[in-house]
């Protein structure tokens, strides 16, 4: 039974993936380049290192220092956040739910903490989380698809892996929950689950509205 539950962010509690994937060619024009098929795929859900090493894929060191597109990208997306963000269905409800019943949770995400604050802030949902339970991937030697992110916050909250559900909407944290042994459920934005993500995942939901359900009805 489901003991603590573990938020990524973008895509899963605020629809922001869209907005990460709009920045990419203002990004990329800084520096004089054009997207390239597939990058937003290779790149979501990661962040420091990892990211360089899924861009140098696409942009070659002769083209462009990757670590400065990778900076820009996490600068300039935070100045569009900050406009305004919009809930995904279900959250509210799911953090009402947690809340009631004195579940802990947390955020781990692949923002830098200050974005992540500011996000759960603007969305009027702060209050929910303690602010020891704000992880970034900045905070640790590797992000998604390795489950570092998610240990930290699990350990932040006093969680046990196996009795922690993580929540996720890309390929790369599904594989990072079940990489260290959470209940690792998807619920699809930007990307519709493979037969490798399905495989890998102990769920897939449509909202948090059956995730909300799910627990409710003890399935996970």
């Amino acid at each position: 039974m489901v003991e603590a539950v573990i938020f990524d962010m973008d895509g899963l509690m605020f629809d922001t993936e869209r907005v990460w994937n709009d920045a990419w060619p203002d990004v990329l024009a800084k520096f004089g380049l054009t997207y390239r098929e597939g990058l937003i795929e290779a790149c979501r859900a990661t962040a420091g290192s990892v990211m360089d090493e899924r861009l140098a894929q696409f942009y070659s060191p002769d083209e462009v220092d990757v670590s400065l597109i990778r900076k820009e990208l996490f600068s300039y997306v935070p100045t569009l956040l900050a406009k305004g963000i919009d809930k995904k269905p279900g959250l509210d409800e799911m953090l009402a739910y947690l809340d009631e019943r004195g579940l802990p949770r947390a955020v781990a995400s692949s923002s830098e903490p200050a974005t992540i604050a500011r996000n759960l802030r603007v969305a009027g949902v702060d209050a929910y989380f303690d602010d020891d339970a704000i992880v970034s991937s900045s905070q640790v030697a590797r992000s998604k698809p390795a489950p570092d992110v998610f240990l930290l916050a699990a350990e932040r909250i006093g969680a046990r892996p196996s009795r922690t559900l993580v929540l996720e909407d890309s390929f790369n944290g599904i594989r990072a929950g079940r990489a260290a042994g959470f209940v690792t459920v998807m619920v699809p934005d930007r990307e519709q689950p493979t037969k490798e993500i399905l495989e890998l995942a102990d769920a897939c939901c449509k909202d948090l509205f059956e995730v909300r359900d799910m627990l409710a009805a003890g399935s996970l």
